[in-house]
């Protein structure tokens, strides 16, 4: 996620802050960590899948890769979910993850400083089904079929989990798990985000 968002006329947070969409803290700013690049998912996308996630967020099990600003783990936690993992190899966006939570009240979160590769090759990722994953690398590497294939091997996907990708255009979906089924789709601006669903036989 720590990369810089061009997205047309998306809803944009003000700068060096995000803007929580709907939940229990509903347009509440947050301060977000001062690093070069760092920019959260726009307020239109975050509203657009949140809608998509609704019958499911409450009580599920998140895991935010690649988190960044943490705008889609803190997004999921105001609207009811009941766990996040967050992680990212930028000691700095986690140290301010967690003063975020802090201010909160939020005990709801789990931080991990590190790569998104190191931790689903780590056998603590699959200690909970995880019901809902955000994998959002910054757009340049083009990490999003190694992660989605890291994340399917890991075994820490329930087994209707959801699966949101974010992208600039370049990722192409039949590299994903064979198993997972694409629900909805969009594109705003430059961003395209999808979400799929793990289907186990």
């Amino acid at each position: 996620m720590p990369v810089l968002r061009r997205s047309g006329k998306t809803k944009k947070s003000p700068q060096g802050r995000l803007r929580i969409v709907a939940g229990i803290w509903r347009s509440r700013v947050l301060e977000i960590a001062d690093a070069p690049g760092l920019r959260p998912t726009s307020e239109r996308i975050r509203e657009t899948l949140f809608n998509w996630l609704a019958p499911v967020i409450k009580g599920a099990h998140c895991l935010d890769l690649f988190c960044g600003s943490g705008a889609l783990g803190l997004e999921a936690l105001s609207r009811g979910a009941a766990q996040v993992s967050f992680v990212d190899r930028h000691t700095q966006a986690i140290e301010a993850l967690k003063e975020t939570c802090q201010r909160l009240d939020c005990d709801r979160a789990d931080f991990y400083p590190g790569k998104a590769q190191d931790y689903l090759q780590n056998s603590s990722a699959g200690n909970d089904g995880v019901d809902i994953a955000f994998i959002d690398p910054p757009y340049t590497l083009q990490l999003q079929a190694e992660m989605a294939n890291l994340l399917d091997e890991s075994g820490c996907l329930s087994e209707q989990a959801w699966i949101y990708i974010e992208h600039d255009g370049g990722f192409k979906d039949q590299k994903l798990p064979q198993n997972w089924i694409k629900h909805r789709e969009k594109v705003a601006g430059q961003v395209h985000y999808t979400l799929y669903r793990n289907h186990q036989a």
